[in-house]
């Protein structure tokens, strides 16, 4: 089991979108805050994003950011220059942005923008670990799977082609993913990797938290936990709260109503199934946990009801 491709599975809901951006200085685009983590590409020229909090970045040929918690930031030619409140809407326009005004020659900057709409209130614990502002400058060498994504993506955007809708929305998933590696890789080069940058890398942890996602509905206890990674009982409970932030019985709970809440959400399955798969021996005792988590009982949420 891949525990991040699982997590960000989960985490995501809806269909993510992204657009090309041609600018000619001076320019400036102002994000409001939204229920939505983006991310910025700059293709050809330069950028300067100022970020609701910190000093402004500033972004080269081939850089990437990524802005996991939805915070107002700007994007700008340079700073000082004024904004216009924007936001990408799903079929690739912009809301509020004036067009732009043909000239001729190259327009000084490209950029590649998108968005993902996550569910806050299931957002995993590893996306809350992640900076205001996530910058992946671009170095030769570095990251190549990242750049070949951009790549790839900013092609299909640049000309529609039979199959470009699936395509694009395979691509800006495996940005995400691309993206979140990256960090974590860069974390841990340069020896600040802590919380789920350390859990990842551990084997021990990661071991653990491999048999958690590929088999939620086992009764798992800290020892059995604990020797998928050769470790005792309590040196395992010790690391693994010390990197993933809770003991690993209570991430076990957390992660199955996770796998519940998206089940009732998104597959035809009885609560008989439901429960059976995320480790509850009847409907009463999972109703009463879904309940205690959700707030609401399994069919209101699966109604939409809350």
């Amino acid at each position: 089991m891949d525990v991040l491709s699982d997590v960000v599975a989960a985490m995501r809901i809806g269909r993510p979108h992204s657009a090309r951006r041609y600018k000619y200085a001076p320019w400036g685009l102002r994000f409001a805050a939204a229920d939505e983590a983006g991310f910025h590409v700059v293709l050809r020229g330069s950028a300067w994003l100022i970020p609701q909090d910190g000093e402004p970045v500033a972004l080269a040929p081939g850089d990437v950011v990524f802005l996991a918690h939805g915070f107002g930031h700007a994007l700008v030619s340079a700073p000082g220059v004024p904004t216009q409140e924007v936001r990408l809407l799903p079929d690739g326009t912009w809301s509020g942005a004036a067009p732009e005004e043909p000239r001729e020659g190259c327009p000084d900057t490209v950029t590649l923008c998108g968005t993902y709409r996550l569910d806050r209130d299931r957002a995993h614990r590893l996306l809350a670990e992640l900076p205001e502002v996530v910058h992946l400058p671009a170095r030769v060498g570095s990251h190549r799977s990242l750049r070949a994504a951009v790549e790839l993506l900013g092609m299909e955007l640049e000309e529609l082609r039979p199959g470009t809708d699936a395509i694009v929305t395979s691509l800006l998933d495996t940005l995400l993913l691309y993206i979140l590696r990256a960090w974590w890789e860069s974390e841990r080069a340069a020896g600040r990797a802590r919380g789920w940058a350390a859990a990842l890398a551990d084997p021990a942890v990661a071991a653990a938290l491999r048999s958690i996602h590929g088999e939620p509905a086992r009764a798992w206890t800290v020892a059995e936990l604990g020797a998928t990674g050769g470790l005792s009982r309590a040196a395992f409970a010790r690391r693994f709260t010390a990197l993933v932030g809770e003991p690993p019985l209570t991430y076990l709970t957390w992660w199955r109503m996770t796998t519940a809440g998206r089940l009732l959400r998104h597959d035809d399955l009885s609560l008989r199934q439901v429960a059976d798969r995320t480790g509850y021996t009847s409907e009463f005792a999972f109703a009463k946990a879904f309940k205690r988590e959700y707030g609401v009982a399994p069919g209101q949420y699966r109604r939409g009801v809350s």
